[in-house]
């Protein structure tokens, strides 16, 4: 990749494991500082609650979530989005080099529509998440 981002295969693996478990609703994404390649940091079933607490304030995650919600016809749906954390508090070259790795990730992990950024805590309330993913 011309960005110097790679995308891991287990980082791979968990999204397929996401897409395939019920036991899975959530990958949280870093990039490892020795290879430069985006991996797995923690993958499970989160409430968006734990969601909020897994992540660390000062420093951006890309997040694969499965979203479960009613569509306003009434029909359930599920949408994997693409979650960028990218909190205020982080360095300029973490943000940069996390938005690499998202369009690396985006470009292997061809099945995800929904891009989300997030900057607060707040962005990832389920309303707000809904919203963006319809």
């Amino acid at each position: 990749m011309s960005s110097g981002i790679d995308v891991d295969s287990s980082s791979v693996r968990a999204f397929l494991e996401l897409k395939s478990r019920r036991e899975v609703n959530t990958v949280i994404y870093l990039i490892d500082d020795t290879s430069d390649a985006v991996v797995p940091g923690l993958h499970g079933n989160l409430t968006l609650d734990e969601l909020q607490q897994a992540l660390p304030a000062d420093e951006p995650r890309l997040i694969v979530y499965d979203l479960t919600f009613a569509a306003a016809d009434g029909a359930r749906r599920k949408e994997i989005v693409l979650i960028e954390w990218m909190p205020g508090a982080a360095v300029p070259r973490a943000r940069a080099a996390y938005a690499a790795a998202s369009t690396a990730l985006r470009g292997t992990l061809d099945e995800i529509h929904v891009r989300i950024p997030a900057t607060e805590l707040s962005e990832l309330e389920y309303r707000h998440l809904v919203a963006r993913a319809v």
